[in-house]
């Protein structure tokens, strides 16, 4: 059987992003252009989280909530185990990794998991596509509520429950609240969706580029490059790179040992062990200072791609199984 090619994973959004890091690097947005630029990625983001609310049908987010074991587990991955690995493997991780880098990997494991890449996933693995959507648009809400306040706990080192809601409200009046007006308007934009809800995916990916450049010229112009070498950044694609293996592998245990099915297995180890790109740098920006967010960013974006290639493997591999299992049993059927 002929083996896949990992380099096709690579997609062109993942070359637009290492290209608007470099442009970044080069060419920093600096004084009045940077201040315009912080203007312009709140607008992006807003009208972003709008678009994604507007194109969320409202049986995605109600018509697999009845399944609600499998979702408490998607949940603890995402939320609860996450979390956990960065905080046991702390004394193992502040040596391969500086200080600032470390509080990126919390960062990233505190964040909700993807939505459009994790459904796709599961589709191709021929999972519970039903409650992967479910799922997945309920951790992106989760998410805007629970991000937040575990970063306050985790990463700011604060007490002061104060600021840990002022950074929650920042974030529902950017993201949420525009995702939940789109939402409200969804019955009412169906037409609109047909006849121009193509332009969304760009709409999508340049808010994001748009954020990155914007995070990233901050970053440099505080000398970010100065600070991170080559040996740091392999220490940090070996940490993403096990972190993400013993999620999967832990997502799909915890499913058997829950006496989960074959597609319900599926949905659990790829909704529960990605993490969100689309949601994270936004809420980067809210949530840390401007010279911060490439430091909090640069562990994400990391392992945004390394999932990418890693799980659309993992898809298709279960997928030949599902294909072989019914091949077998129509072979093994009796003819009629």
């Amino acid at each position: 059987m002929k083996l896949s090619n990992p380099f096709q994973f690579i997609d062109n959004f993942t070359k637009l992003l290492v290209a608007v890091v470099i442009l970044a690097s080069i060419l920093p947005a600096e004084g009045v252009f940077a201040e315009f630029m912080k203007v312009l990625t709140v607008v992006a983001v807003s009208v972003l989280f709008f678009l994604h609310g507007v194109k969320l049908p409202r049986a995605a987010l109600l018509g697999g909530l009845t399944h609600w074991r499998l979702h408490l587990l998607i949940f603890g991955c995402t939320f609860v185990l996450f979390p956990l690995l960065a905080i046991v493997f702390r004394p193992v991780l502040i040596p391969l990794v500086s200080e600032p880098m470390y509080l990126g990997i919390v960062y990233l494991c505190v964040l909700p998991a993807t939505v459009q890449s994790a459904i796709s996933m599961v589709s191709i693995a021929k999972g519970n596509v039903a409650a992967a959507i479910c799922s997945a648009s309920g951790s992106t809400l989760l998410g805007v509520l629970f991000t937040p306040f575990m970063v306050g706990w985790l990463i700011n080192d604060t007490n002061e429950v104060s600021g840990t809601l002022g950074m929650a409200g920042r974030i529902f009046v950017q993201l949420m609240l525009p995702f939940l007006v789109g939402h409200l308007l969804h019955p009412y934009a169906q037409k609109w969706l047909k006849q121009f809800g193509r332009v969304i995916p760009f709409v999508d990916r340049g808010s994001i580029l748009l954020i990155v450049y914007t995070a990233f010229s901050a970053a440099i112009v505080q000398g970010l490059w100065s600070q991170v070498t080559w040996a740091d950044l392999g220490a940090l694609l070996l940490v993403c790179a096990v972190l993400l293996a013993i999620v999967l592998w832990l997502s799909l245990r915890l499913a058997r040992m829950m006496g989960f099915d074959r597609a319900d297995q599926i949905t659990v180890m790829f909704c529960g062990s990605q993490k969100s790109l689309a949601s994270g740098i936004p809420m980067a920006q809210i949530l840390f200072s401007a010279s911060a967010v490439g430091f909090m960013v640069l562990p994400l974006m990391l392992f945004h791609q390394m999932q990418l290639m890693v799980c659309s493997m993992l898809a298709q591999h279960w997928s030949r199984r599902a294909d072989q299992a019914e091949a077998t049993a129509a072979a093994q059927a009796p003819a009629k």
